[in-house]
């Protein structure tokens, strides 16, 4: 079949082992492990482009216990990881759950460094809430190193392309070596420019060519443009897929053992998130192509459902005209909230949390609700910063020595600013005079700002507070920050095999989902930098191996 994975566009109806829907980082390694394992395997993506919500992700890799982060200086083990993650998940996950994730994690991805073109570095970033019991200043997130993506050979062309994310530098690089998101003007440009010419990319590009190489390498066919509809059923099990192709033909086909959906989350699906979510994602960060088809076809053949409410928040910025695949680009936020000379308001004019904690806790914030009525109370929100800020950090595209761009609201005093965004002058003011009083005294009194490890990390390393500096030097400057997400955590509840579990608790034969699609492991919380691809790819990787060993327990069924 290695001719198929050059064309793209194989044969809408045949007959395989292994099914899997969606070309992400799950995916992917769940192709490769299904394969390597004995399977024959295809997969199904929606878009002409491989990669999913990895190519234009961060490309970190949250893998406890990892081989690599002793070279750093760090420790780890089964015990503190699993002590840290119990803490975050709060009572919503299975324990076997996480302790399958924490026992497979490093061996997924030590398979992966022997049987793909991918080596992994570990990174000096910090847990998320790295001061909790069994948190870890360090080592526990990884990510791969730069990829040339010339080994892709015509396949180069169908790799998706990044988003907001598209410097080629790798994470410890931008954080570490070049501190590139509070001074990129340090980063070498030769560095920069000698990736981009040689096609060499890093992150969420980087995992997503390695793996699309190893696929392509071991012959498993891509049908690209073939969005994926319909579970087939004989009796109770799942025995392929019907969908549609872009050219406008039918796409049937069957799985002899197994079908894995690895298809991402619903928050491009306005339905499903009314349905499902307390408050609306304003500007996913992900491909617009994430409508929620696995979920409504795991729904179809009775699967159980969990951690439907949660998301994978990221407060970010939209900035008008920007696009991505023809709708509304959304940008994460950085220097905007953990750097000196800004804090984040409502319309009231009070702050309303930690700017600099971590992105998924800062943006649970916004689905409080008012006590005097059905409204969130922290919605619209607003960054407001001075000149000092302006001078000296990159405000989303605009860099400091840049002209105001016409989307940033610009006065020239506190009262004005209020008034041009609609905030509450008084209390405004009120704010902003607590908040210098307490930088000039060296500490958030209402927040803790700035007294993590975490937040630490994230702020302005050169400062005389990381994340903390007045407010008092016109002109003053506002900027709307928007509900955003990584993706969503909801979706069919699994097993420590990821089999999908039907309503009445059994698995559904033939069935499983990792990554996006499937109910997080992590509930509410996020441990980490990569806690999406981590247990994406570990359960990807057992999906693979799991699937591989029914099709070898049924193949004397069936006929080859």
């Amino acid at each position: 079949m290695s001719d198929r994975a050059v064309t793209g566009h194989p044969p809408a109806d045949q007959e395989t082992d292994v099914i899997v829907v969606g070309s992400g980082a799950a995916g992917m390694t769940a192709a490769i492990l299904a394969h390597d394992n004995g399977a024959e395997v295809v997969i199904i993506e929606r878009t002409n482009k491989v990669g999913g919500t990895t190519a234009v992700s961060g490309g970190g890799i949250w893998i406890p216990v990892n081989h690599r982060m002793g070279a750093l200086g760090f420790s780890d083990s089964r015990a503190e990881a699993l002590t840290y993650l119990n803490q975050l998940v709060m009572g919503t996950t299975d324990p076997k759950m996480l302790e399958t994730f924490v026992d497979t994690a490093t061996t997924m991805i030590k398979y992966l460094e022997a049987h793909t073109p991918l080596v992994f570095d570990a990174m000096t970033a910090t847990d998320y809430q790295p001061e909790l019991p069994g948190g870890k200043f360090g080592g526990r997130s990884m990510e791969p190193q730069p990829f040339d993506t010339n080994l892709l050979g015509e396949w180069k062309t169908r790799l998706r392309p990044p988003s907001s994310f598209s410097f080629p530098l790798t994470r410890q690089e931008a954080f570490g070596e070049y501190d590139a998101f509070y001074r990129p003007w340090l980063v070498p440009q030769d560095l920069a420019a000698d990736r981009m010419m040689k096609g060499i990319v890093t992150i969420g590009q980087a995992l997503a060519a390695g793996l699309l190489k190893a696929v392509l390498d071991r012959g498993i066919p891509i049908l690209l443009e073939s969005r994926v509809r319909k579970l087939l059923m004989e009796g109770d099990r799942v025995v392929g897929v019907e969908g549609e192709q872009a050219a406008g033909g039918k796409m049937s086909v069957r799985a002899r053992a197994a079908v894995i959906l690895a298809s991402a989350g619903f928050e491009w699906n306005p339905r499903l998130q009314a349905q499902f979510l307390p408050s609306p994602i304003e500007s996913p960060n992900s491909p617009p192509f994430n409508e929620g088809d696995g979920l409504l076809m795991a729904m179809e053949v009775g699967a159980d459902l969990a951690n439907m409410a949660e998301i994978w928040h990221y407060p970010s910025l939209m900035i008008p005209g920007e696009t991505y695949e023809g709708r509304p680009l959304s940008r994460p936020t950085l220097a905007e909230r953990n750097g000196p000379h800004v804090i984040w308001v409502n319309a009231g004019g009070r702050r309303f949390a930690n700017e600099a904690a971590n992105y998924n806790s800062l943006g649970r914030v916004f689905r409080e609700i008012r006590t005097d009525g059905p409204v969130f109370q922290n919605l619209p929100a607003w960054a407001v910063m001075d000149s000092q800020y302006r001078a000296q950090y990159v405000l989303g595209t605009t860099m400091p020595e840049d002209r105001d761009p016409p989307w940033l609201i610009k006065a020239d005093s506190i009262e004005e600013l209020a008034q041009k965004t609609g905030i509450d002058s008084k209390q405004l003011l009120a704010t902003v005079e607590q908040w210098n009083a307490d930088v000039r005294g060296g500490r958030d009194s209402k927040f803790q700002k700035g007294m993590s490890r975490y937040d630490q990390s994230q702020g302005d390393k050169e400062a005389t507070f990381p994340n903390l500096g007045t407010i008092e030097k016109a002109p003053f400057y506002a900027v709307q920050i928007h509900i955003g997400a990584l993706g969503t955590k909801g979706g069919p509840r699994t097993n420590t095999r990821a089999q999908v579990l039907h309503v009445r608790g059994q698995a559904i034969d033939g069935l499983y989902a990792v990554g996006n699609v499937a109910a997080s492991i992590m509930g509410p919380g996020y441990p980490g930098r990569g806690a999406t691809l981590g247990p994406g790819m570990t359960f990807g990787y057992i999906a693979g191996i799991e699937a591989a060993r029914e099709a070898k327990r049924l193949a004397p069924k069936v006929q080859r």
